[in-house]
């Protein structure tokens, strides 16, 4: 019989919790099955790949991910149910719109928007108020002396 001690121990078990988490961590995102039925602003032929980039740049402009405006299907909690109209998928979807009549307005951008985010042809885009938060970033960029 082999004796460790404890710290080995404890070193071989991080090392085991890191790689499990890291498998984790660099699976696969989840891909939505049927997403054809249930875009609102999004084009119907939108590729899975594009579809998983405007996703993507979501997660990061709002700091959030899948499952903050998706919900488990109430059939099959393993399982995403990707037509859900969630709280902030309802809010995503009105701010979509948004920041396409923002850039079409202001900016002369026209056309879908897929296309202008994906292309970056937006002046205006989630990250724009975001900037990697839930709630828009309503930091001043100078500092405001304090009354004293």
């Amino acid at each position: 019989m082999t004796y460790r001690s404890p710290q080995k121990t404890i070193v071989l078990s991080l090392i085991a919790g890191a790689v499990v988490v890291g498998s984790y961590a660099f699976s696969p995102a989840p891909r939505p099955g049927n997403h054809e039925n249930n875009l609102k602003i999004l084009p119907k032929d939108i590729s899975d790949e594009e579809l998983m980039q405007v996703m993507h740049s979501f997660e990061v402009a709002l700091n959030m991910n899948c499952g903050d405006c998706h919900t488990h299907s109430a059939t099959d909690p393993n399982k995403m149910d990707w037509a859900a109209d969630t709280k902030h998928k309802q809010t995503t979807i009105e701010m979509m719109k948004m920041v396409q009549e923002l850039n079409k307005q202001y900016f002369g951008v026209d056309g879908d928007f897929k296309t202008n985010y994906l292309q970056s042809q937006y002046k205006v885009s989630c990250n724009t108020c975001h900037n990697g938060h839930e709630e828009p970033n309503n930091m001043v960029t100078i500092p405001i002396p304090e009354k004293h």
